[in-house]
Formats: structure tokens, sequence, C-alpha cells
């Protein structure tokens, strides 16, 4: 049976959903079985970001209202023949409830061993129906106050469904760390008092969506933490330290 992880933020911006298309690929690396779900109905952007928009012929509406079977709306990633994305859509004509998700998960649970389930931003509705239908969670957060503040309101709110809660730092900055102008990622560990899962740098390459198979270190790190339940979290700060560190500070500001 597949561990079903919901990946939330609790706001935009952080990242989740880049970070839940990396981590579906950094899980396949490990030849794990890995399905990523759109639960954003009506805002999605996973099949954008995964490069299959122009593969949908069926989508996750078709399957709740039996146009299709779920094993048809499924998109096998080109890269890794383990990944696979069920897109969302762009339009519901009724709402969808957790009821409905939860029996198109437990259709195909058996087929995969983890089931990323992408959350909408907030904790409305779509927060809830996505949360309803997992039994684990990865909470993404950027290392600012402000993100870390919403990060612990979206806490509280999984903590109401009584699930398990990851953290994972999301664009951190390894320079802006070293000149004390960055929560360091073991600071918001701390303040959140939850699992810590990863940490993730700052990249453009990854942030924009442009180059998907770069930067593969820090989400493979990701991925075996959570296959193994290992702790080991990447690196972001050594190389701005010293002599040469103070060098690649001022380099970075001034670029």
């Amino acid at each position: 049976m597949a561990r079903k992880i919901v990946v939330t933020s609790g706001k935009g911006g952080a990242g989740k959903t880049t970070l839940c298309a990396n981590l579906g690929l950094a899980l396949a690396r490990l030849s794990q079985r890995v399905l990523l779900m759109d639960m954003d109905i009506g805002l999605n952007n996973l099949d954008v970001v995964m490069r299959v928009e122009d593969k949908v012929v069926f989508d996750f509406i078709d399957v709740v209202e039996n146009r299709c079977r779920p094993s048809q709306a499924l998109i096998q990633d080109e890269n890794e023949p383990t990944l696979y994305i069920m897109p969302s859509c762009h339009l519901a004509k009724r709402q969808i409830t957790a009821d409905a998700v939860k029996k198109v998960l437990n259709r195909l649970s058996e087929g995969f061993d983890y089931i990323l389930l992408d959350c909408p931003a907030g904790i409305d509705i779509g927060f809830r129906r996505a949360v309803n239908c997992a039994d684990e969670a990865i909470v993404v957060v950027t290392p600012h106050l402000s993100g870390v503040r919403d990060a612990d309101k979206t806490i509280t709110e999984l903590q109401q469904h009584f699930i398990g809660v990851s953290v994972v730092v999301n664009r951190v900055r390894g320079d802006l760390i070293a000149e004390g102008e960055m929560l360091s990622p073991f600071e918001v560990f701390s303040i959140l008092g939850h699992t810590a899962l990863g940490v993730i740098p700052e990249n453009d390459d990854v942030n924009c969506n442009l180059n998907l198979h770069l930067s593969r270190q820090p989400f493979d790190i990701l991925a075996n933490n959570l296959v193994t339940g290992s702790q080991d979290m990447y690196d972001c700060v050594s190389r701005y330290k010293g002599f040469f560190g103070r060098i690649k500070r001022r380099f970075k500001r001034n670029v």
C-alpha cells in the first residue's frame, strides 16, 4: 500500500509544487513507484511543472465522474518510468469531496509506494480535502519569520487531523545565513518542533521550473530521508564560510 503524503505550505510562494515534483523524481530515482496528484482543482499547475500538459487526455475529474478508469488518466514521466502524474482540471462542475478522492486513491494505492498530493495554498476547503486523504504531511516553509508563522498555523491545522508532520525548509540561501541575515534551517526546525525532513537551497534553475534534472543532490538527500528515516541535511552554508567564503558572499551580492 502506498504512503499517502500531502505536500503543503499554508501559503503561496513557498515552492511546494516544485518541491513535490522534484521529490517525486528523486523517489523514482530510488526505484520507488510514485504517483503525483494535483489537488489544486481549478488552479492546477503540476502538469505544467512536469511538462506533461500537452499529454493530458483524461484528468482527475474524469476519473471521479466515471468517464475513464484511474489508469487511463495517469501520465508516465518520460525519464523516470516508475513516476506517474495524474493531472487535475481547470474547471469542476460540482464540488469534489474528500470521499471521492479517497475512492480514487484506494483504487490506485496498491500500484504505488508513494502518492504525493500537491495541496492548494491556504487552509480552506481545498486544503482540508487534500489533508483528509493523506496519512502524512510534508510542510514546506521558507526561512523567514512570516513563512515560519504561516507554517506553524498550518501545522496546528494538520494536528487536528492526527497525521504525522515533517518539515522541509525551502529556498535557503547559505550566503545570507553566513551573514546572519536569514534564519538557518535548524532555527526553523527548532521553532516548529517537528520532524526535520530536508533542506533545499535557493536555486533559480529549480524555482523557475526550467531544469528539473539539475541540483539533484538536495532532493536525493530528502528522498532518502523519507524512505529510510535518516535525517541527513544538505549543507547550504559551509561554502560561504572562511576567507574564500567571504569572497563568494560578496560575489553573490553583486550578481
